[in-house]
């Protein structure tokens, strides 16, 4: 005799192991997930059913048979065009591969497609991936998240549903090393107010009396060494920027000498001795709050602090004294806390900072890269076989 678990007994199931709070987007309204137990126990029809129950915190799972559509798997997406979806010249390399079902149209009718869902897309942070959803999609075997943070998921309690995790290294970094100059660049050179006056109606003279700073032969010091950050000493090379780094372990000998980058084992020392200040770590229990009032009282006053990492990483109110205050020059962010910033929100009126809205890898071929990527780690879940880019919790 087969068995079945309903949805409220899946969300009984998922409450012994508490979620951990992130930051989240706002995201739309969600349906309450128990008013699928209203559809009754059948779900999907037509589908064999196999039970397995495991003992302890290991999960549940209750399809164990691939749920098809004309052959292909189901996956679940946020959607398609709009603020956050999908980009439509990268949707065919979903649909090739995978039945999608926007998060919209799950939740119109949950315990007809819940079961059918196999792998998870979340892109933009879209759709939120919490325990009210993960009780909607019994089959869930992997998500797969777009982009290198990962810390809008609890890796701990996904995993201890059966669900594996990837992300998209590597094919991120090439355009979030670009911005990354390029919010440098354009700080010192004050190139967004050069333009603001250039198309002001008012404007009938040159402006010799903005000044910037000059970037060639200047000190970059770089506060996260990984992927992202080597590429921008790389790209700071070209410019025959002094470079210097702080991270949690020194690099090679040789990939130091290929960009001539020094190894500051004290953060302090590294904030003194920099013109451009470029945090680019990950967010961690470590890192959040990392730069905060005392960081920034070391900093030089003539220097410029970059953040493409994650808005935590930043006491934003230490920073609105900082640069209120003459403290340090100038703030250039890719990142906020939250995003958007509140309209009100005192960093959006100050004239030495430039805040651009998260786009380190909005391009269209990094796009297209992190779906290739997404979906290779996807099927790789689905047929259970290794995830290149698999993502565990830490000391696992």
């Amino acid at each position: 005799m087969t068995y079945r678990k309903t949805p409220d007994e899946l969300l009984r199931i998922l409450s012994r192991w508490p979620v951990t709070q992130h930051n989240r987007p706002h995201e739309p309204h969600r349906a309450d997930p128990r008013a699928a137990s209203a559809e009754g126990a059948n779900g999907v029809s037509g589908v064999k059913e196999k039970s397995e129950v495991r003992q302890g915190p290991k999960p549940l799972r209750v399809w164990d048979k691939k749920i098809m559509d004309n052959g292909k798997p189901w996956a679940l997406i946020s959607e398609v065009g709009g603020e956050t979806g999908y980009l439509e010249e990268v949707v065919g390399m979903l649909t090739e591969h995978f039945q999608i079902i926007c998060h919209k149209e799950l939740l119109q009718n949950p315990a007809l497609h819940g079961p059918k869902i196999q792998a998870l897309f979340n892109w933009k942070f879209l759709p939120v991936v919490e325990p009210a959803l993960l009780a909607l999609l019994p089959s869930l075997k992997v998500v797969v998240s777009g982009g290198m943070g990962t810390d809008h998921l609890d890796l701990p309690f996904i995993n201890s549903l059966g669900v594996k995790v990837a992300n998209t290294p590597g094919v991120v970094s090439d355009s979030t090393a670009d911005l990354a100059m390029g919010l440098l660049l354009a700080s010192a050179r004050r190139i967004l107010e050069g333009h603001q006056i250039s198309v002001d109606p008012k404007t009938t003279s040159l402006p010799g009396w903005l000044m910037g700073v000059e970037v060639t032969g200047s000190t970059l010091g770089i506060i996260g060494m990984g992927e992202v950050g080597y590429k921008i000493a790389q790209r700071s090379k070209g410019f025959a920027m002094r470079i210097l780094y702080h991270n949690r372990s020194k690099r090679c000998v040789e990939d130091e000498e290929a960009v001539g980058a020094v190894y500051c084992e004290s953060l302090c020392d590294l904030l003194r001795r920099s013109d451009f200040v470029m945090i680019a770590v990950k967010l961690t229990r470590d890192t959040t709050g990392l730069i905060g009032h005392a960081e920034l009282s070391l900093m030089k006053p003539t220097a410029i602090l970059i953040n493409i990492s994650r808005g935590q990483v930043v006491d934003q109110d230490a920073l609105v004294k900082a640069l209120q205050s003459g403290t340090i020059r100038a703030a250039a962010l890719d990142v906020t806390d939250p995003e958007p910033l509140p309209r009100d929100h005192p960093l959006l009126g100050l004239p030495n900072v430039l805040i651009n809205p998260h786009i380190g890898i909005n391009t269209y071929t990094t796009a297209g890269r992190m779906v290739e990527k997404m979906v290779e780690n996807a099927l790789a879940g689905v047929k259970g076989l290794p995830l290149s880019n698999e993502v565990k919790p830490p000391n696992c």
